[in-house]
């Protein structure tokens, strides 16, 4: 009994976080510039290039005299994204791009990302571990194998995930928790690890006019880039072993 009385109060204040969420983010559109209902149909969660595009339009538009309120409103929808395993954030790291200098898209990006992925983390160690164990058994198997592993070097293992598609960000989120990987690796890794993809969705962005729905942020050149990265990543870790 109090097994159960733990898991709904655990489901409530999630769910409880969730709608608290969503009134953060309907603010945010209800107090947004008067936009015409051409530009309407287009302020929405983009789910691929070209409702970024258009989403990138709108926004750059109102940018130079709200400057602060449209990235505030994609602060806050891509820590959404992130913390309840939405998703869509790397068309929102290729908007980012569009509207910001490189640099402060970059951070913006991985700032959102850590904070997001944290509070997924925090979300999942409230009530993740039912979900993870029930519904994705294997794959949790096999990474607490590999977590047990690297024990020692959690930071390195984590930003070689992020940098890498070998798990994808949102089960990586999720079972962290249940799996005992330690909240500080986990955020600096993720905030680390995040960047090199992250460089190239934001490197399309800058070119977002120019992008059509075959002509994607990602290409052969980028995933040699990630590649590299991603053996970097892994290098502190064998130097370790060997000494």
């Amino acid at each position: 009994m109090p097994q159960e009385i733990s898991t709904r109060y655990a489901t409530l204040t999630v769910l409880l976080i969730f709608i608290t969420s969503l009134a953060a983010l309907f603010v945010v559109y209800q107090t947004f510039p008067e936009v015409t209902e051409e530009e309407k149909k287009h302020i929405k969660v983009p789910w691929n290039i070209e409702d970024a595009k258009n989403l990138g339009i709108v926004l750059s538009r109102y940018k130079l005299d709200h400057y602060y309120h449209v990235m505030s409103g994609v602060f806050l929808t891509y820590i959404f994204l992130q913390s309840f395993a939405i998703p869509g954030s790397l068309f929102l790291s290729i908007l980012s791009g569009y509207l910001f200098p490189f640099y402060m898209a970059l951070i913006l990006v991985c700032t959102c990302s850590m904070l997001g992925a944290t509070l997924c983390f925090l979300l999942s160690q409230l009530l993740g571990r039912r979900l993870v164990i029930k519904y994705f058994p294997e794959k949790a198997r096999k990474w607490s194998v590999q977590v047990d592993k690297h024990k020692n070097n959690l930071f390195n293992y984590m930003v070689f995930l992020r940098v890498t598609p070998i798990l994808p960000n949102w089960f990586i989120n999720l079972a962290a928790p249940v799996l005992g990987v330690p909240l500080v690796p986990f955020a600096l890794g993720t905030f680390i690890g995040v960047a090199p993809p992250s460089f190239f969705a934001i490197q399309g962005g800058q070119t977002l006019h120019t992008m059509t729905v075959q002509n994607g942020a990602f290409n052969l050149n980028s995933f040699m880039w990630l590649a590299v990265f991603a053996v970097v990543s892994i290098i502190p870790i064998f130097l370790k072993n060997k000494v």
